[in-house]
């Protein structure tokens, strides 16, 4: 999938170095417009919404005895 999609540089390490990297750059990219324009600062949550926790699927899998 890395070969498909051309990644930067802290994208790639979000990929490769999970969460922490990930958070710095959602915090980076914070202030950045997306295509519709707006930033995601700017784009508000619906209240009551709540983020939900990302997972590995290799973490998942090793849970399973039979899987």
């Amino acid at each position: 999938m890395l070969v498909g999609i051309p990644l930067t540089d802290d994208e790639r390490a979000a990929v490769d170095d999970g969460q922490a990297a990930l958070d710095r750059l959602l915090g980076r990219l914070t202030d950045v417009p997306t295509p519709a324009g707006p930033t995601p600062r700017q784009i508000s949550l619906p209240a009551g919404a709540t983020l939900l926790p990302l997972i590995g699927l290799a973490d998942r899998s090793r849970e399973c005895g039979a899987c």
